[in-house]
This record gives structure tokens, sequence and C-alpha cells, in this order.
């Protein structure tokens, strides 16, 4: 494998190398790389023309009809053939740590399918680690052959009073951050309501940002479309990720907001959405595509930002339009049309050979002037930081677990045989909305059981920053499970506490006490054994392992969950998603259960 020789670190500014551009696209100088014979994707005219590109110090030097003048006796001369070149692919929203992967690894599992710029928001170990984490994510980004840009996040915790992290987030972190180099502006502002209530805290965060002169990032987890969003867009924040439907794309971009399409492992809002260019007919410069969240089994058996793109295609929007939502409309959301997004002069050389422009099959990719892929094997090295051990050490439970600490117990006055109605929280396959249940449960033993409806089984919330011991519990229907099991994980947005799913409380202890001897990732048991592992060291969230072998245990633990009865798409991200209590409509913290649709806390037995 060849060198990193390039990384954003060390890739010269377009100041820097404009004098030896010049010199180059005049013909006074020789280009490092030629490509000719080709048709080059132009997507700020969304044309095809048979042109030649020249490559210098990480950027394009001339793109145009001919690049003979370009070519010195050292010059690497490549043959296209025919072939196309398109802009390497951005994803526009996305989190690292749900590929289980640290930044390294990522880029190592998507430069082979075309992603040469990323838009990561660490909130994930932000909620662990507090700004320390974040400023980990960043100095390994820096130093990677592409460009992995971070937002600082903005919600830690996603909710205050709601949930407790293991570290916050407040106006001074964001301000210290905005002063880093690879900051490209404020992740999602996932607390919506307190932006609407006027919160001194995000408010003073978003100025932050905004003074900065960076972008604040969205997000509204609501389906109200009323005054409440309406004050949502006042407050600053210039994109969303969270419509599910075509009128929450209508309703974002005409309130001048992007609005950010995601196809991630287990979120298909796409398809729903991209109608409103398709049909509708609306201004396709508002749209970007994203993934979001995405495991390491789909980046390495699926893709990544070209099977965004080609579920783009296939929900029938045009191929150079659906581009320009991965590339240039993302570039110019954030400010950096003349850094990347095009393949045109003075930008940074991040581009992709292909055959077709629909089936888009990855032949070779560049990236910020190098070679970095081949027929989807990475060909360039992506540097690691050298992780403190205080990132390795962060499952922090006081003591062992039993199945007592699992156990609900009944309500005053309920006898043995009485029913109760306890809320319970709905799974939605493919979509990160929960409903808000209700199921009529019977008492056993002075307990709450839920032995009547198989698809009703226990969740707990188990406290893992400050050793408190606590332990939330409650009841989730939708997977599906059929026999005596339990799935623990310390991925557990936002708040990365320890999510234990079970059918049996024995099990639930069993899994809970071998993250907390692991020092975190997931664990599924069955049947009296473990079945599948998932090691995270890194804050709980992330392995330093290839992507190829993460995806293998990723692999292995969504088969043992389809072995226990599960059938849902992907279910370990509406796993790791139970505790996310800034969408709707019911989640547990270790605060209790969160009616999510007001915003507060809720009993589990209704009264």
């Amino acid at each position: 494998m060849a060198p990193c020789l390039m990384s954003p670190e060390t890739l010269p500014s377009w100041p820097d190398a404009a004098p030896d551009l010049i010199a180059i696209a005049a013909g006074r100088a020789p280009a490092e790389i030629v490509l000719r014979g080709g048709r080059v994707v132009l997507v700020h005219t969304r044309e095809v023309l048979d042109w030649q590109v020249a490559v210098a110090q990480g950027r394009f030097a001339y793109v145009g009809p001919d690049a003979s003048h370009c070519i010195g006796p050292d010059t690497e001369i490549v043959e296209l053939d025919g072939r196309y070149l398109i802009p390497g692919l951005c994803d526009a929203h996305m989190h690292v740590e749900s590929g289980m992967l640290t930044p390294a690894e990522f880029a190592a599992a998507v430069l082979p399918h075309g992603t040469t710029s990323m838009f990561t928001d660490p909130h994930e170990i932000a909620n662990v680690l507090g700004l320390n984490g974040v400023r980990l994510m960043h100095d390994e980004a820096r130093g990677l052959p592409c460009s992995m840009f971070v937002q600082m996040p903005s919600c830690a915790p996603s909710a205050p009073g709601l949930e407790t992290t293991g570290f916050e987030i407040g106006p001074e972190d964001v301000a210290e951050a905005m002063e880093w180099p690879g900051i490209i502006g404020m992740g999602e502002m996932m607390n919506f309501p307190g932006v609407i209530r006027g919160s001194q805290q995000m408010l003073e965060q978003m100025a932050v940002t905004a003074r900065a002169g960076k972008v604040i990032g969205g997000h509204y987890a609501s389906p109200d479309l009323g005054p409440d969003f309406h004050a949502y867009a006042a407050g600053g924040p210039a994109d969303d990720h969270e419509g599910t439907c075509e009128a929450d794309a209508i309703a974002r971009v005409r309130q001048g907001m992007r609005m950010m399409m995601r196809l991630g492992s287990a979120w298909y809002d796409v398809e729903s959405q991209i109608t409103a260019v398709t049909e509708k007919g609306l201004d396709p410069r508002n749209f970007i595509l994203c993934t979001d969240d995405c495991m390491a089994g789909t980046l390495v058996n699926d893709g990544h930002m070209d099977r965004v793109l080609r579920h783009a295609i296939a929900c029938g929007c045009d191929p150079l339009v659906a581009l320009q939502m991965c590339t240039l409309n993302t570039a110019i959301h954030f400010g950096l049309e003349r850094e990347l997004g095009s393949i045109a002069p003075g930008r940074r050389a991040d581009l992709i050979v292909t055959a077709s422009l629909t089936e888009l099959p990855i032949e070779r990719v560049m990236a910020l002037g190098q070679w970095v892929a081949e027929e989807g094997r990475l060909t360039a090295t992506c540097p690691h930081i050298a992780w403190p051990e205080a990132a390795r050490a962060t499952v922090n439970m006081a003591r062992d677990l039993s199945a007592e600490d699992f156990a609900i117990p009944a309500p005053a006055g309920a006898a043995e045989g009485d029913d109760v109605r306890a809320r319970v929280i709905g799974v939605v396959e493919n979509q990160a909305p929960t409903k808000a249940l209700t199921r009529t449960l019977p008492v056993r033993g002075g307990r709450v059981a839920t032995d009547e409806h198989p698809d009703t089984c226990q969740i707990a919330l188990v406290e893992r920053h400050r050793a408190t011991g606590g332990v939330t519990n409650g009841f989730v229907s939708g997977f599906g499970y059929d026999r005596p099991m339990a799935m623990a994980s310390t991925v557990a947005h936002d708040s990365h506490h320890m999510i234990v799913v079970g059918t049996c409380r024995d099990h639930m202890a069993l899994a809970a006490n071998r993250l907390r001897a692991l020092g975190g990732g997931v664990t599924l048991w069955s049947d009296g054994a473990e079945r599948a592992c998932v090691p995270l060291p890194i804050a709980g969230l992330m392995s330093d392992s290839p992507a190829a072998e993460v995806a293998a245990q990723a692999e292995g633990l969504m088969q043992a969950m389809r072995d226990a009865g599960c059938t849902l798409n992907n279910a370990y991200m509406q796993h790791s998603l139970l505790a996310l209590v800034v969408i709707p409509e019911l989640r547990i913290s270790d605060m209790g259960l969160v009616d999510v649709t007001r915003f507060e806390l809720t009993d589990l037995i209704e009264t």
C-alpha cells in the first residue's frame, strides 16, 4: 500500500498553489498527472464533455479540451478509453461513530466507494469524552488522504433535563472549537425545543458559530410544520435531515434551508422526498444527499455515497441532478465551492473514474490529487492517531448486575393476576421515529410480566458514565424476539449509556456484565450463551480494527438477532436509537421514560 502523500494538513491552499497552477494551465510547467480520452462531467453546467484534466499539488490545474501542453517528461498520463470522470462524492451529514470505526478506518472503508469528502458530527463521542473526544476525532481526520471536515457538536446532552451524559458541551467549547482548522461549522442542533423556547445556551452556541462565519446544522425531528417549525427555522439552522416525506422536504426548502435526504443503514428517506424535485419540479440546488448513519457492514458490502447516488437515480432523479446533490450542492452549502465538489481549476483534485453514470462502477478514485483506490481496493494509507487510555476506559459501572436489577415491580395495590396498562416504545422499521404504544400486561409474582405479549420485551438503560448503579426499566415492541435472549450495547444515541433489550432478565444481566468486562461494544446472548459480540474499545463506540473485520462481527450480530426471531431490516440501528430523546415519540433515558412529543418524563405504568 502506498504511503499517504497528501492530507488536509499538508495540502497547499489555493492562493499558495495558484502560481504553479497558472503556470501549468498556461503550458509553462508540467502537471503531475494528465487524464485524457475520457468524458468529464461538469456539475456546474450539467454537461458531459470530451475534455482532459491536469492535476498538480493536490488540485486541478487545467480542465479543458486539450491538456497536451501540460505534459512533461515525468507527467503520469492516464488513458481513460471513453470512461467518465465525475467529482469525488461528498457526504453532507454523517457520524463516523455509527460505522463503529475510527475516522481512519471509516475513510479506508469509503474511499474505494468514491467518497472523498465527509462532513461529520462527532456528537456521539462528545457525549462520552466531551471536547477532548471531539479533538481526537478532528486530529485523526486532519491526517487522512481525503477531506473529512468536522462539525462541532451542539447538543451534549441533546435534551438537557431529560438525560445525563458523560460530559456536557457549552458555548465556550463551541467557541474554542471554531478556531480549529478542520471545524466547518456546528453539528445538528438537536435541541429544537430549546431553540423554539429561546434557550439562552442554544442561542449562544448558534451565535458563536454564526459570528465565526460557519454553518449551523439543523435537526427538526417533529412532524409539526406550524409555528414551532417556523420558529426553529428563524433560529438559524441552515439545513435539516430529519424529514421523512415530501411535505417535510418542501417545507424546509421554502424556509431557505437545505433539505438533506438520507439513505443510511436503516433510514430510507430519499424515495419519499426526492419527488419534490422529480415530480413537483422544485429547484434541485437546495437538495442534498447524505447517509447520516451507516454501519460497517453497509460500508463494506453495499457502499456509501455511491449507494445513495444509485438509489436516488433509481428513484427517478436525473443522474446529473443526483450527482449535483452529492457534490456541488454540498460544497456550496458549506461555503466550499472553490475548494471541492466539482472538476474545475483550483479545486481539490477529487474524482472517480467510472464506466456508467447510472450503474456507477467505481473503477479508480483520486483524492487530493493522489490515487487512493482501484477496483474496490484501497491503495493509500489512512494513518491513525494514538488513542489515549482515557478513551478506552469508559464503561464505568458500579458493579455487576443481577436479574433483579431488571425487574419491574407491579404498582401498589396490584394483585397477582391483575392487569396493568404500560407505555411501550414501538419500533418503526427503516425510520428513526418510534411510536408511543400501550399494552395490557399481567402481574406475576409482584412484577409486571410480558409473557402474554410475545412481541413486547423489556428494555433497560444502564448508567455507564459515573458509576451510579442506576438502571431504568421499560418495555419495547417490534423486534420480534421469540426465545430467551438479551442484547446489550454501549452505543445508545446520544447519551451512550448502555441499552439492554431482552425477553429474559437473567440474559439481560449476562449481557450487561459482559460489556462491563469488555469495556464497551455490543453483545447478544440467547439460550444461556453469547451468540455474537462486537468489541468497541474506543469510548464504547468505535473499533480501530479494519472495517472488514468489524463488518464481519456486525454481520454475526445481525445473524444472531435474526436467529433470535428478529426480522427488522438493520434492527441494530433501531436498538441503538431507543435512548435518543429528541426524536418522537417515546424513548428511554437514565432519568426515566421520555415522552418526546411533549419533552417531559412520563410514567411507565398508566394510572
